[in-house]
């Protein structure tokens, strides 16, 4: 997009910018940011900027926080939502140590080298995340409580509807911040909806997803209203995942390696190993694909949660889902994982996803044989039949598996790992501790 830092600050005066956030993500996946007069990119650019990481979750202790951050020029948006008057920019930045490298602890470090992982052994690594997400309104008490403020359902067309007016405002924001929307609509339950952001590599994918999500949030408080992505803000109804399309293409000639014209389900021997080292390494990985305590709330049988490590491709209850194929949409072919929530960090999910879909290839494993039925109909018996075992059904059991996962680990590196492992376990003791509502209304009058 830039080809030298004249060309980036000519468009940074041209578009009359003010200001300039340079942004990056600690490990669990909040957006942090540092605002520099626009006057100073020329010299960040070219040097850098210093920031303390001592303070910032997963990275550096308080005896090795000097941390340096590098602007990725061309990640450079504006943001629409910011006066005129004052306009500002964002550059998304990989974090240095002051020697110069890249910090191991980095989360978009972390997907570069498992892209480069990829790369070595030929293959180019595309993802299509679908965001699903709650708006609601804001409660008079003091405290906000989900109130959504719609009725609409699946699909449902409302031309007077607040949601589609504000589908519309989010994904007209998004195009103009260089994204391509490829579909929005109204989700399952009351006040949910979707938007699916076009497929791309998934560095580029990672980077759409943190912009979306804080987009999303803009917006949506011009009208009035608070969304979130939250994995199960509502008891009873349908939870919010980022269920996430994938798939490899050879580096050598650009043609999707999943792809057999002679295979019943169009998929190469590349996509089934791909698939079954995601199969082999899936309880592990929801640690880091469904990394919250709320995360479980979402994954229980009965709200299209994929909660069975099984595969399909009309089976909607299983963890990886086959598209169909159409005629002529052969570089479309691909893999649906729907075990992700929109509360992961998508360089470290993005990440582990792939790890493992390596590690399947590497090792040449075999998938298990598809289920085209409703898992959820089964009873133990018909489990334990087909060998089909669950995700974990907490936190803190999807941390104890990814402990025990060597590939994973290397996914995300020690440093980053130690880390994750420590502030999900500190999540998880903080959750169990506390005393909730439904506890009170069970126990306090009865015990």
């Amino acid at each position: 997009m830039f080809s030298d830092k004249r060309e980036i600050l000519e468009r940074v005066k041209a578009d009359n910018v003010r200001f300039v956030s340079l942004q990056f993500t600690d490990i669990v996946g909040t957006i942090k940011n540092v605002a520099i007069p626009v006057g100073r990119l020329g010299e960040v650019i070219e040097k850098g900027v210093w920031f303390d990481g001592s303070s910032v979750e997963g990275f550096a202790r308080i005896y090795e926080s000097d941390m340096v951050l590098r602007p990725d020029v061309n990640t450079y948006r504006l943001l629409p939502w910011e006066p005129q008057a004052r306009k500002v920019a964002r550059i998304i930045c990989d974090v240095h140590r002051p020697d110069g490298e890249p910090f191991e602890g980095d989360p978009r470090y972390i997907l570069k080298r498992a892209i480069g992982a990829a790369e070595e052994k030929g293959y180019l690594y595309n993802v299509g995340p679908e965001l699903e997400f709650f708006l609601f309104k804001m409660d008079a008490e003091p405290k906000m409580r989900p109130v959504p403020h719609d009725v609409g359902g699946y699909f449902d067309f409302s031309p007077r509807d607040l949601a589609s007016q504000v589908r519309g405002d989010i994904a007209v924001t998004l195009e103009s911040m260089g994204m391509e929307v490829e579909m929005e609509h109204h989700e399952v339950a009351t006040g949910q909806h979707e938007i699916d952001i076009r497929y791309a590599d998934a560095l580029t994918s990672a980077d759409n997803v943190m912009t979306l999500r804080y987009t999303v949030k803009a917006v949506s408080q011009t009208f009035g209203l608070y969304a979130t992505f939250m994995p199960k803000p509502i008891f009873g109804v349908n939870g919010s995942g980022m269920h996430t399309h994938q798939s490899i293409y050879n580096t050598s000639d650009g043609e999707n390696a999943f792809f057999d014209p002679n295979d019943k389900y169009k998929l190469s021997r590349t996509a089934y190993a791909f698939l079954a080292g995601q199969i082999e390494h899936a309880r592990a990985l929801a640690a880091v694909a469904a990394p919250t305590v709320n995360s479980y709330k979402r994954l229980t049988p009965g709200y299209e949660a994929p909660v069975y490590v099984c595969w399909g491709q009309i089976n909607r209850s299983a963890l990886i889902r086959i598209p169909r194929y159409s005629p002529g949409r052969e570089q479309s072919t691909r893999l649906e994982l729907r075990c992700p929530d929109p509360s992961c960090n998508p360089y470290l999910a993005f990440a582990a996803m792939l790890w493992a879909g390596l590690d399947g290839i590497e090792r040449e494993l075999e998938p298990p044989p598809p289920v085209e039925e409703n898992v959820y109909r089964f009873d133990d018996a018909r489990l334990r039949e087909l060998n089909i075992v669950t995700l974990p059904g907490t936190l803190r059991e999807a941390i104890d598996e990814l402990e025990k996962d060597e590939v994973l680990q290397q996914a995300l590196g020690e440093h980053a790992y130690q880390a994750f492992v420590r502030a999900k376990k500190a999540e998880w003791d903080e959750y169990r501790i506390q005393v909730t509502d439904w506890e009170l209304d069970r126990y306090l009058e009865t015990l």
